[in-house]
Formats: C-alpha cells, sequence, structure tokens
C-alpha cells in the first residue's frame, strides 16, 4: 500500500516535466514563455518564480478546497495566487532588481498564467495537500526547463553568450559567488570564430526566432510524450471550441476551418 502511494506521488511529479509538460505539451504559458526566454538568465529567474508561487497556491487551495464554496472557486484561487505572486515580486524587487527589470510586467502577470490557475481548477481544488505540492513541483519544473532549453539555445545562437548576467541571479547569495562568473562569451573564448565570420543570428533573439524555437521544441516533446505512452498531439476541430454552439459558421464549415 506504502509502495503504491508512493508511485502515486511520483508520477504527480513527473507527470509535467515531459508528459503533461505545460508549455510544450499543454500549450499554456506560452506568452511569458516566448517573451522572457531570450536569455537563459531571465527563464531560469521567471520558472523559480512559477515554480514558488504554484507549489504554495496549490498547497493553500488544496488546504481549503473543502472550505471555498464553488460559486466563488475561481476569484478564491485569483486571490490566493495574487497574494504568493505579490511577496514573489517584492522578494525580487529588493533582492534582485535586474531581474525585476528584465521579466518586467511579465512578473505580475503570473497572477492570471494559466498554469497556475489551471492546476488550482484541476488538480489543487480536487486533492490533497502532498499531491497538490508535488504537481505543482513537478508543473513548476517542467515549466522551468521548458523556458532554460528555449532561453539557452536562442542565447546562444542569437547572442553568441552563455548564461550572460547570471550573476544578476547569484547575487541573492552575496557578491561574487563562483569568483563572480557572470556567463561566457564565445567570441572571447574563440577569437576563430570572427576569422570565419560566424556572427550570432540575432533572428533568434527576436520573437520569430522564439516561435521558431518553440516549435522544434514542442515537436520533440511530444515525440518523446508519444514514445512513452501519451496521445498523440492532434489539433482540435471546432467542436472542441467552447463558443462552437454559439458560432455562426455551420457545422460542415466549422469541421472544414478546424481541420484546414
Amino acid at each position: 500500500m506504502k509502495k503504491q502511494k508512493k508511485n502515486s506521488l511520483c508520477k504527480e511529479f513527473t507527470k509535467g516535466i515531459i508528459k503533461q509538460n505545460p508549455v510544450l505539451r499543454l500549450v499554456l504559458g506560452t506568452c511569458a514563455t516566448l517573451a522572457v526566454t531570450t536569455s537563459f538568465v531571465n527563464g531560469l529567474g521567471m520558472g523559480l518564480a512559477v515554480i514558488v508561487v504554484l507549489v504554495c497556491s496549490n498547497v493553500v487551495i488544496s488546504l481549503l478546497r473543502k472550505a471555498i464554496p464553488n460559486k466563488v472557486r475561481i476569484p478564491a484561487y485569483v486571490i490566493v495566487i495574487a497574494a504568493f505572486v505579490t511577496i514573489v515580486q517584492m522578494i525580487v524587487k529588493a533582492y534582485v532588481p535586474v531581474l525585476d527589470e528584465a521579466l518586467g510586467i511579465f512578473l505580475p502577470l503570473i497572477v492570471v498564467n494559466c498554469i497556475i490557475l489551471g492546476r488550482a481548477e484541476a488538480f489543487a481544488g480536487k486533492n490533497p495537500v502532498l499531491a497538490s505540492a508535488l504537481d505543482g513541483l513537478g508543473m513548476g519544473v517542467g515549466f522551468t526547463a521548458a523556458l532554460c532549453t528555449m532561453g539557452l539555445f536562442r542565447e546562444l545562437v542569437g547572442s553568441g553568450t552563455i548564461l550572460s548576467g547570471i550573476q544578476s541571479l547569484l547575487s541573492i547569495f552575496g557578491d561574487n559567488v563562483f569568483g563572480g562568473f557572470n556567463g561566457i562569451d564565445l567570441y572571447e573564448v574563440f577569437p576563430w570564430l570572427e576569422k570565419l565570420s560566424l556572427q550570432p543570428i540575432t533572428l533568434f533573439i527576436l520573437p520569430s526566432g522564439g516561435f521558431f524555437t518553440f516549435g522544434v521544441l514542442m515537436a520533440i516533446t511530444n515525440r518523446l510524450a508519444e514514445g512513452k505512452g501519451e496521445k498523440k498531439a492532434e489539433l482540435p476541430d471546432c467542436a472542441a471550441c467552447p463558443m462552437a454552439s454559439a458560432c455562426r459558421m455551420k457545422p460542415e464549415e466549422q469541421h472544414k476551418e478546424g481541420t484546414a
């Protein structure tokens, strides 16, 4: 019985990393994902903030799930989430102001991030505290992994640097952490790159490069998930839209539009 419970809890944690990755499988939080992943440090900072908010809000919502009336559950969830987002934002402003400036409006917008509210509605509001905490942690780790991977690739190809500005995050632990290491400039480490006229492809730090990277990572993640027994990701037709019943298009046109 204990082994079965342990396996169940382990499954709740690991599902968000690949099988149900919130960004690359469930396609949630894409606005922030595309906006902040111009560098690894920005992606890591955003991911850590989401992990803290996701785990804390899941725990509180799970604790209060029987006390919150069903009719006001969404406003109640938003209030809980907003409280933790405010705390995280104040901490970031106080200790990592450079990161706060880099993330800009996307840090407070965690309040309306579909991943946070989605996990509260779909899981934390219906399950025990420990399972909800692990669900939030797993989803947060999956979100962070997606952002860090995108940020690392876009920074490497688009700017020619790796971990640039990492001291802005490490400064919370003190000055000159790891000897003041603040990233690697490939054109300083490998001068021959300039001699070969190999310049950074700035397209990758622009929105179009973000969409390209996002699409490639999504394809890879979907293939890995399918290899683990998950259903193949398919584009739903218009019948899956919550506004389908109010749509003026005829059923046959909806089907053609959705499968085009």
